[in-house]
């Protein structure tokens, strides 16, 4: 009796110290989760080493140049200037060519990825006018709006696709940063102060744009093969486009003419 009493309770440690140290079914684990950063399936990344084809041209203009009226400066503005300045709606080149002209990959560059740009575009305010008057960010690049005059500015654009801000910037020297979140073309830009000024900014995905100079010229490099919308556009005599196909080391000319209204 004694020893059946015993071999019970020897028992009842064994299976309370078994239980108690795990000895029970293993919970099963739930299957590992792929990882949230990882790179998607399909990536296509542009590689400007491997992207040879280019396209370039000169935007041309035909007929009478219209007359930019002279401003109407106020005197700190007519000191910082250094003489009369004029509206910059239409800046027809002495050879007939038109500058401030952006010209663009508008589709056929959707299907790459593009590294983050590392130069940093600059747009001042600079004898009460916008310098440049057209010019380009690409979507979270960084700008930076200098004020380079010794009296009160302030940036006004007024995107649609974007965040709109106002910014008063009242001494020499200042400098502010932004991003525009989103593309779009193109974003008005004024001073509500001196209501004159204003500047146009695009704001691109990709890195195939330019803007025709003082000899009409563009370039756009470091195109991948295939095919293109290009579209030229131009804030008072509106946008136009033409479709190509480049293939690897390819130069294609296209060029644009716009008329006088």
């Amino acid at each position: 009796m004694v020893m059946r009493k015993l071999l019970y309770s020897a028992l009842l440690l064994l299976l309370v110290v078994s239980f108690g140290c795990g000895g029970g079914k293993e919970e099963e684990k739930a299957p590992a989760q792929p990882s949230a950063t990882a790179p998607s399936a399909g990536t296509n990344m542009y590689d400007s080493a491997k992207s040879t084809a280019s396209v370039g041209g000169k935007v041309t203009f035909e007929g009478a140049a219209p007359t930019m009226a002279k401003l109407q400066l106020t005197p700190e503005c007519q000191q910082a200037h250094g003489g009369p300045a004029f509206e910059e709606h239409v800046k027809v080149n002495p050879d007939n060519t038109l500058a401030n002209v952006f010209v663009y990959v508008k589709e056929g560059a959707e299907k790459w990825n593009y590294p983050e740009p590392t130069d940093q575009p600059v747009l001042d305010q600079l004898g009460c006018q916008y310098v440049p008057h057209v010019l380009a960010v690409r979507v979270n690049q960084n700008l930076t709006i200098v004020n380079s005059d010794p009296f009160l500015h302030n940036v006004h654009p007024q995107p649609t696709a974007n965040q709109q801000f106002n910014q008063g910037m009242p001494v020499k020297g200042m400098k502010i940063e932004h991003k525009f979140a989103a593309p779009e073309i193109m974003i008005p830009v004024k001073c509500d102060v001196h209501r004159w000024m204003q500047a146009y900014i695009a704001v691109m995905k990709h890195p195939f744009y330019n803007i025709s100079g003082d000899d009409g010229s563009y370039s756009i490099k470091n195109l991948p093969a295939g095919n293109f919308t290009i579209e030229a556009w131009h804030e008072k005599y509106g946008a136009q486009t033409q479709q190509i196909t480049v293939t690897d080391g390819e130069s294609k000319e296209v060029s644009f003419n716009f008329k006088a209204s």
